[in-house]
């Protein structure tokens, strides 16, 4: 008698629901902890290596930018270039005043080189010992043209510019080993004694004023034969105005002459130093792409293994009616979850460096939100490209060769 048989419909495989993904991926971490902390590790340092280069970097910049806001960028210098033969050029005397008259300037200041004369704490100091020190005479209205603030004692002013007074830069206090004012405190300022009356803090947008010893123009003239040529000039005009005011100095200056006088903006230098910063900025972080890539590998590498650990397992599940997309997206999840892991720690680890460090150097902190959408992306980039390969290899596995694989 023959027999019928029926055909049964396939049952299509159920589902796996997200959170049925992220589990499984889960429990296959959790059973190697050690190693999967080892891998996530080497991802976390890559990310902490992104994030502190660019929020240590932005940082800075807000420091910067914060300055420049404090001191204004339309402070302009005028000082002598050079002749047609080479030589150094002089400004005339009445340059400073000439320079006074543009429309737009609001403040102007100068400052004058003493030649030869030499600073030292006391006459027991060999002559040889300089200490780079220059002697330059100043004007009254030199701070509040260049935005310096005095950290001890007082600035010069229309009574002390016609007496042996001295005011120190920061760098100039510092070699001569004074950190306060005293009034029995002297130095020798070309073989004569001057009491010392202040001292400057550093300046940031005229730091040569930083290791120069002020004295009063008037004293300057009568005791050391001071000839009144002008050396530095310093403007301040209309923001507005500050690239026609540029444009007009050098003939202001030294109508004769112009191209003997060299005009700049101290804040360009600044934004120079911002733009080298920026490119050490852009060699670290290719260190911490380095990193990065030498955690992905890592995480590549803990994946095959597990691949080779697991082959039993795969092979039950497969022989179960796990359907190979699902073992594919088991390990993709695992690589996945892995680097999130990684990621989430490296963010965490640079945001703390970045907020340490600007605090430690009173900084504002920054940390740009790109960096840190941009670390997640790479680690979750990274993490899908490390875990591809052992999650196909582990889905091409057949059921009996898994099983029996000893």
């Amino acid at each position: 008698m023959a027999t019928v048989e029926l055909d049964r419909p396939r049952l299509a495989p159920p589902r796996m629901r997200p959170r049925d993904i992220v589990r499984v991926g889960a429990a296959g971490l959790s059973t190697r902890p050690t190693r999967a902390l080892l891998s996530a590790l080497g991802i976390a340092i890559g990310i902490a290596a992104m994030i502190a280069v660019v929020g240590i970097s932005a940082s800075s910049q807000a420091d910067l930018d914060r300055k420049l806001a404090a001191l204004g960028t339309n402070l302009l210098t005028v000082s002598p270039g050079q002749t047609m033969f080479g030589d150094t050029a002089v400004l005339p005397v009445e340059s400073e005043a000439m320079v006074a008259r543009i429309g737009p300037v609001q403040a102007t200041s100068a400052t004058g080189k003493v030649t030869g004369a030499k600073v030292y704490r006391s006459d027991k100091v060999p002559a040889a010992q300089t200490n780079g020190i220059s002697v330059l005479t100043a004007r009254v209205t030199l701070p509040a043209t260049v935005g310096a603030t005095v950290a001890s004692g007082a600035w010069l002013n229309d009574a002390t510019v016609n007496y042996p007074a001295v005011v120190l830069g920061a760098a100039t206090a510092e070699r001569l080993g004074l950190g306060k004012v005293d009034p029995q405190t002297r130095i020798q300022v070309g073989g004569h004694w001057f009491s010392v009356v202040g001292i400057l803090d550093p300046v940031a947008l005229a730091p040569e004023l930083d290791s120069a010893a002020l004295i009063g123009w008037p004293v300057a003239q009568s005791v050391f034969g001071f000839d009144g040529y002008p050396t530095t000039i310093y403007t301040r005009s209309l923001d507005s105005q500050v690239e026609n005011v540029r444009g007009v100095l050098a003939a202001t200056a030294n109508p004769s002459a112009p191209n003997e006088v060299s005009v700049s903006r101290p804040s360009d230098a600044l934004v120079a130093q911002r733009a080298a910063g920026t490119a050490f900025t852009g060699l670290l972080l290719g260190l911490g792409a380095v990193a990065l890539l030498v955690g992905g590998v890592g995480v590549a590498n803990t994946m095959v293994i597990s691949v080779l650990e697991r082959r039993a397992e795969i092979g039950l599940r497969r022989s179960l009616g796990a359907t190979r997309g699902q073992i594919r997206l088991q390990f993709l999840a695992e690589s996945l979850l892995l680097s999130a892991l990684g990621g989430a720690g490296g963010l965490f680890l640079g945001i703390l460096v970045t907020t340490g460090y600007a605090f430690y150097q009173d900084w504002p902190s920054v940390v740009p939100a790109w960096a840190t959408v941009g670390g997640l992306a790479a680690t979750i980039l990274i993490g899908g490209m490390a875990g591809l390969y052992p999650a196909i290899r582990a889905a091409r596995l057949s059921p009996t060769e898994a099983l029996a694989t000893p």
